[in-house]
């Protein structure tokens, strides 16, 4: 397996546990759309994801992903280029802009954006998610406590 390939297997996988992990697939349905989401502690990702996706990994630090997969008549998904803005705010109200940057591994779209997170207090995230330039965007909004292993 090349080196390539393996970082984006491991990304794959981390995605795959971190939505295991207690939780049942994240996405919200928007017609034929699924935006699938994930917040994970960036101290998750291994030196070599983090490295190759510029993530620096920290016990106080959160990466937020997003993509979005267009549903086809067969049944499969595709995945679908998008824009993604929005704020995350926490416990106290205090409201910080995410910088999204947008990633393509093969045939796979990531929206990616990291963030500083508090101990165990809720994070609320309100994104605006424009999947087609001739719709409104779709708002998606969530919540999610963090804690920092020390």
């Amino acid at each position: 397996m090349t080196r390539n390939a393996f970082v984006v297997w491991s990304l794959g996988l981390l995605l795959i546990l971190v939505a295991g992990l207690g939780r049942a697939q994240q996405f919200e349905q928007v017609g034929d759309y699924q935006i699938h989401y994930s917040a994970v502690n960036t101290s998750f990702l291994t030196p070599e994801v983090a490295a190759t996706y510029d993530i620096q990994r920290s016990q106080v630090q959160a990466l937020l992903t997003i993509s979005v997969r267009e549903e086809l008549e067969d049944g499969s998904t595709r995945p679908v280029n998008a824009t993604v803005n929005g704020n995350v705010r926490n416990l106290a109200g205090q409201i910080r802009k995410l910088s999204f940057r947008t990633v393509h591994d093969g045939d796979a779209i990531y929206h990616l954006a990291t963030f500083r997170i508090q101990e165990d207090g809720p994070m609320r995230f309100d994104l605006d998610v424009t999947y087609d330039r001739n719709r409104e965007p779709a708002n998606l909004n969530f919540a999610q406590r963090f804690y920092i292993d020390r």
